[in-house]
C-alpha cells in the first residue's frame, strides 16, 4: 500500500511466527495497478476500488502517477474470484479518488471515502493539503445514488476515511488523525442515533491505538474488529493486520497479529469477511503480486480466540491465630450476581476459575466467624492468589476460642473426684441461663474437660457426670430441653503439653480442667 489515497506514510513492524490460520489467493482481476478495499454490497457482489485504466481515464494522482481511484463491481465466484468487474455507482465518481464503502443492511445507505472535493469545490488545510473526509449517500427508487452529504465530524484541518458500519448499523468506525489522536491516524467510533444524528467521536483508546497509523477498521457480526497497523512489536511488515474485540467490561483485549500468510514484510490491509461465512478478501503489496495493491481472497479456519480463563485461589485464615479455617464457605460475585461457591478443604484452601480481566468480589463465612469481603481484579496470568481473613466474633458475652464461639463467663469449678454444683458455681451458672434467655435462640453444648492426673477413663466418666449435673441444673431454672446438652471429654481434648506424665504446675493443669459453654449455632447470636 505505497500509494494509498490517505497522505500518510508507512513505517515497519516485525511479524512473530505463528502456525498459519489462512489460506489466501491471489485474483484475477488484479492489474499493474492499485486494486484494493473490498466491501460488499450484498452475498454475491463485491465492491473494490482500482486505479485500473479505461479510454475515459486521462488524469493522474501526483502521489503516485497512477489513475485516480474508481469504484468497481463484481460477482463473487464460488472459490472467491470477484469475476466481471464493471464500474459501481458513477453517482458517487468525481474526478478524485473515492474508497473504503460500508452498506448499511438494507443496502439503500452507502458510506464512502473521498477527497475533500464537495459540490465541485475543492478545499484544503492551512497547508494547503487536500485531504480525506468520510461522505454519506442514499439510493432513490431507481437505484442511482443520490443526496451526497459530508459527514458532520469531518474537518478540512485533519482527514477522516476508512468508515465501517457494525452489524446493527447502530456504529461507524472510521479512521483520523484528529487532534486528540494518541498516534498518526487512529481509529474512532461515532453512534449513530434513532434520528440519524452521529455522537462525538470516541477514540477505540490505548489498547488498539498506538503512537503510529491504524487503519481500515472492520467489524463482522460477533463484534470482531480487524484492522491495520503499523503500530505494535508484534509484525513483521509496515501494516499488519489484527484482530480485537471487546471484553465483558467494555474494553478491548490485546490485538491479536493474524500472522502469516495474511500478514508479509509489506503493507497487509483492508481486511473483510463475509457475514455468516468464513471467506472473506484483503489486499497487499507484497512481492510476488499482480501489481502496486493486489486483493486476496481469504479462507480462515479459526477465528482469533479472546476468551481468556485464569484460575483465583487462595486460603481463609483466623485474623487472630494465623490458622487456616477448613469447612468456610467462599462464594465469588461479579456486579453483584453470584457465580459460584466453594468449601474450603482442611487446609483452607478454595479455587475458582474466572475470565481474565474483569472485576470480582469474594465473600468467605463460617459459623462463628464475621464474613470477610475482597475486591479482585483478574488480568491475563495464570492464577491470582488472595487470602481472606476470618475475624471470629466476640462481644462481652461471647468469646471466640480455638475457632468456637463460647458464652464468656468464668469457669466452674467442682470439688476433687465430686460432680455436685458448688455453691460458688452457681452465679456462673445463673449467667448462662441469663444469657440463653436473652439470646432465645442459641443451641449450647456444654462441654467438660479434666487434667491429665489419674485414670483416663475414671476422668472421662467423671467429666460426663459433671457435665450432666451442670445441665440438669440449668434445666431446673425452666431452659428448654432442646437448646442444652452436655458431654464429657476426660483429658482428650488438653489445651497445653500437660498429658500422661509430663510435669506441670498446678495452674496449668487448672488450664485443662475446665467447662466450656459452647454455641452449637451461633450465626443466630444476636438475632
Amino acid at each position: 500500500m505505497k500509494k494509498i489515497i490517505l497522505p500518510f506514510l508507512f513505517l515497519t513492524l516485525s511479524l512473530f511466527a505463528q502456525e498459519e490460520n489462512y489460506t489466501i489467493k491471489n485474483l484475477d482481476i488484479n492489474k499493474k495497478y492499485q486494486d484494493f478495499g473490498v466491501s460488499f454490497y450484498n452475498d454475491s457482489t463485491a465492491v473494490f476500488a482500482s486505479a485500473r485504466k479505461t479510454v475515459f481515464m486521462k488524469r493522474v494522482w501526483s502521489g503516485n502517477h497512477e489513475p485516480f481511484l474508481r469504484l468497481y463491481q463484481g460477482k463473487i465466484s464460488s472459490d472467491g474470484e470477484i469475476t466481471n468487474p464493471t464500474e459501481f455507482g458513477h453517482q458517487l465518481d468525481t474526478k478524485y479518488h473515492e474508497s473504503n464503502l460500508s452498506f448499511s443492511k438494507d443496502l439503500k445507505t452507502v458510506y464512502f471515502d473521498r477527497n475533500n472535493y464537495f459540490h465541485k469545490e475543492y478545499r484544503t488545510n492551512e497547508e494547503g493539503v487536500n485531504l480525506i473526509q468520510i461522505y454519506k449517500a442514499k439510493i432513490d427508487e431507481n437505484g442511482k445514488w443520490v443526496a451526497v452529504e459530508r459527514l458532520p465530524f469531518n474537518s478540512d484541518e485533519f482527514s477522516s476515511g476508512h468508515p465501517v458500519l457494525n452489524a446493527d448499523n447502530t456504529k461507524l468506525y472510521y479512521i483520523s488523525d484528529r487532534p486528540d489522536s494518541y498516534g498518526e491516524t487512529d481509529i474512532y467510533v461515532v453512534d449513530i442515533n434513532a434520528d440519524g444524528s452521529y455522537s462525538e467521536p470516541k477514540n477505540l483508546g490505548t489498547t488498539v491505538n498506538t503512537s503510529k497509523k491504524e487503519m481500515f477498521p472492520f467489524i463482522d457480526e460477533n463484534n470482531m474488529l480487524y484492522f491495520s497497523s503499523n503500530g505494535f512489536n508484534s509484525g513483521k511488515g509496515n501494516l499488519d493486520v489484527y484482530a480485537t474485540k471487546l471484553n465483558k467490561q467494555g474494553d478491548y483485549f490485546a490485538p491479536q497479529n493474524l500472522g502469516f500468510p495474511i500478514n508479509s514484510n509489506q503493507d497487509d490491509f483492508a481486511f473483510v469477511k463475509q457475514k455468516g461465512k468464513n471467506t472473506g478478501y484483503f489486499s497487499s503489496n507484497r512481492e510476488g503480486g499482480k501489481g502496486d495493491d493486489d486483493i486476496y481472497a481469504i479462507t480462515e479456519i479459526n477465528a482469533p480466540i479472546f476468551e481468556c480463563k485464569e484460575t483465583l485461589k487462595g486460603i481463609v485464615v483466623n485474623n487472630k491465630t494465623t490458622n487456616t479455617i477448613a469447612s468456610a464457605e467462599v462464594k465469588l460475585f461479579h456486579n453483584n450476581k453470584e457465580l459460584a461457591a466453594v468449601i474450603t478443604d482442611k487446609q483452607g484452601r478454595f479455587s475458582f476459575t474466572i475470565d481474565c480481566e474483569l472485576n470480582y468480589k469474594l465473600e468467605a463465612s463460617k459459623e462463628n466467624f464475621h464474613q470477610a469481603f475482597k475486591e479482585v481484579a483478574s488480568s491475563k496470568q495464570n492464577f491470582i492468589e488472595v487470602d481472606l481473613e476470618l475475624e471470629p466474633i466476640e462481644n462481652n458475652h461471647f468469646i471466640t476460642v480455638r475457632d468456637q464461639v463460647m458464652l464468656n463467663i468464668p469457669p466452674i469449678y467442682f470439688d476433687l473426684a465430686k460432680a455436685t454444683i458448688k455453691k460458688t458455681s452457681e452465679q456462673e451458672l445463673q449467667m448462662v441461663v441469663d444469657l440463653m434467655n436473652r439470646y432465645p435462640k442459641i443451641i449450647v453444648q456444654i462441654r467438660a474437660h479434666s487434667d491429665s492426673r489419674g485414670n483416663d477413663s475414671y476422668n472421662l466418666r467423671l467429666s460426663d457426670r459433671r457435665a450432666k449435673a451442670t445441665v440438669n441444673w440449668i434445666l431446673d431454672k425452666g431452659i428448654a430441653k432442646n437448646r442444652i446438652f452436655g458431654i464429657g471429654f476426660g483429658e482428650e481434648d488438653l489445651v497445653n503439653e500437660c498429658s500422661n506424665g509430663v510435669q506441670c504446675s498446678e495452674e496449668k493443669h487448672l488450664e485443662n480442667r475446665r467447662t466450656e459453654f459452647v454455641i452449637l449455632n451461633p450465626f443466630t447470636v444476636g438475632k
